[in-house]
């Protein structure tokens, strides 16, 4: 446990820097699936790990061992971890866990709201043209899930460009891009090193987006001139871009993107961080498996000194509980050697 327990954050650690700088050099949807696979394991790995280091410093309460029935100094002379790393692993995991919560609730807020404004919306079809001179154009999750877009912002386009639009916005709802968008948000409130990576995914998004939008139009050029036209459009008079639209992410770089050839098939990154996500998931499973051990060393350890320590007169002199059937249990399990 010395050394696996720290691995996942080392794994975070690495990937929060290089995740996001591998991710451009993939094809955006396989960019999008790994940030995802990347949020959500170095997030339980995180989780993971904090809680292991916090546990060997609550483990040591002499109250809670008197519950677990395990020797206190067997658990010290054991345990490798310094009491004010274990405080400081639990103060960060309970920062951490409020913050999710509280994310938690914002993305159902999020997802309430936007499943009501698609039954608001006018007609039945999967679009809806608002009558409003601003230009917007936005996908709004839901069952089903409906395409938002103003009469300012079809004004601004011509109809290729109009038909490129609705492909990527079309493209956000096929592919379920808010689900994507509430992981990573829900992994960097529990962990804030991840939000580099929550960034890189929504830029990731935007890029799949546009990508099957140019295999739709057949036109890389067209679904280009769409994006820049409409950012332009909507930069001067809109504050903030909303969700899962066709002016998020950096504007300039995905028009860029657009005028280069598709990007090639890489499989090294995806190795790469596979490799990395493997160590993971070892050091967390190999931690879990020390800290069991440990605390069945000191189970053992506390019905030992149980059985041979001389009758008190008092049980309470004995700081824990009577052992009842731990003792038994390990009897059979322990070596019989250490009981008398």
């Amino acid at each position: 446990m010395l050394i696996s327990v720290y691995v996942p954050l080392a794994v975070t650690a690495v990937l929060t820097v290089c995740a996001p700088r591998l991710a451009r050099r993939l094809a955006p949807r396989r960019a999008a699936w790994a940030l995802a696979c990347t949020a959500l394991v170095t997030t339980v790995g995180w989780a993971g790990s904090l809680a292991l280091l916090a546990f060997t410093g609550i483990a040591q309460i002499p109250e809670v061992a008197a519950e677990g029935r395990w020797s206190v100094p067997a658990l010290r002379a054991e345990d490798p971890v310094l009491l004010v790393v274990a405080v400081i692993s639990a103060l960060v995991l309970l920062a951490g866990t409020a913050s999710l919560l509280v994310a938690a609730v914002r993305q159902a807020r999020h997802l309430l709201w936007a499943r009501r404004e698609c039954a608001r919306l006018p007609g039945d079809n999967e679009l809806a043209v608002v009558d409003d001179d601003t230009p917007h154009a936005f996908a709004l999750p839901g069952a089903p899930g409906r395409i938002v877009v103003s009469r300012g912002m079809l004004r601004c386009l011509d109809h290729e460009e109009r038909e490129a639009m609705l492909a990527h916005e079309r493209a956000h709802l096929r592919g379920r891009h808010h689900v994507f968008q509430s992981l990573w948000r829900l992994a960097a409130a529990l962990n804030p090193l991840l939000r580099p990576l929550a960034d890189a995914g929504g830029f990731a998004l935007e890029r799949w987006a546009d990508e099957e939008a140019a295999a739709r139009v057949g036109s890389r050029r067209v679904v280009a001139r769409a994006v820049g036209r409409a950012a332009l459009a909507s930069s001067p008079r809109t504050a903030i871009t909303p969700p899962l639209a066709v002016t998020g992410g950096a504007v300039p770089q995905r028009v860029r993107a657009l005028l280069a050839p598709p990007p090639p098939r890489r499989t090294l990154p995806i190795a790469g961080g596979a490799l990395l996500l493997t160590l993971c998931c070892a050091g967390l499973a190999n931690a879990t498996s020390d800290s069991d051990k440990m605390l069945d060393d000191a189970q053992r350890a506390q019905c030992t000194a149980s059985l041979t320590r001389p009758s008190a007169s008092r049980p309470e002199d004995l700081n824990v509980r009577p052992p009842h059937g731990c003792c038994e249990h390990h009897m059979r399990t322990g070596r019989p050697e250490h009981l008398g």
